[in-house]
């Protein structure tokens, strides 16, 4: 008799979907509310569940290969989440190349609606933005992993397969740099020497 799937870790539920590949709807039900809120944060509410669906389908193709050892599958999916988010950004990057060789008459009026609605969040925050959007991608993702995806260095860490004194190290760096253009401020409210 099986325990039921509340009572076991992520790395119980993953090692039984193996056979019965219905258990992993546990872990969606488990995780997917905050890779949703992580992905929406970065990419927005629109891209947000194509990221989402695309983190555990990737998750599910993969769960022959995680390491039963991490019982928390979290630093997993969101180690996912930032590789999938960089597919969307590539894609969006293609797509922008492409829009800019259109004529401005032939473009219709809804994706000035959505150019429109992402111009008027951008505004909100347009320093803080400019300073996150500056910095090189590894440190924007240790960034917005520990801000956004509220993950502790552990899990940050190895979401991004680095040490937990690396991260320490190139988080360091980056809250100076932020300070420093934000005049200052603590953005993101990232405490130093947290170890969530």
């Amino acid at each position: 008799m099986h325990a039921p799937a509340g009572q076991l870790t992520d790395a119980a539920l993953i090692e039984r979907s193996l056979g019965d590949p219905a258990c992993f709807a546990a872990i969606f039900d488990r995780h997917s509310a905050a890779i949703v809120r992580y992905a929406c944060a970065r990419v927005g509410r629109d891209l947000a569940e194509d990221v989402t669906a695309g983190t555990f389908l990737a998750a599910f193709s993969r769960r022959a290969r995680y390491d039963l050892s991490r019982t928390d599958a979290r630093p997993w999916l969101y180690g996912i989440a930032v590789r999938e988010i960089g597919k969307h950004r590539r894609a969006e990057a293609v797509q922008r190349r492409a829009l800019a060789a259109v004529p401005a008459e032939l473009l219709t009026g809804d994706f000035g609606d959505r150019c429109a609605e992402r111009v008027t969040a951008e505004q909100l925050g347009p320093l803080l933005a400019a300073v996150i959007g500056g910095l090189p991608r590894r440190d924007r993702e240790l960034l917005l992993l520990i801000a956004w995806g509220e993950l502790s260095y552990a899990d940050a860490a190895q979401a991004l397969d680095i040490t937990v004194s690396a991260l320490r190290s190139r988080l360091n760096r980056v809250r100076v740099r932020l300070r420093k253009a934000l005049g200052g401020a603590n953005p993101a409210n990232i405490q130093e020497g947290t170890d969530r």
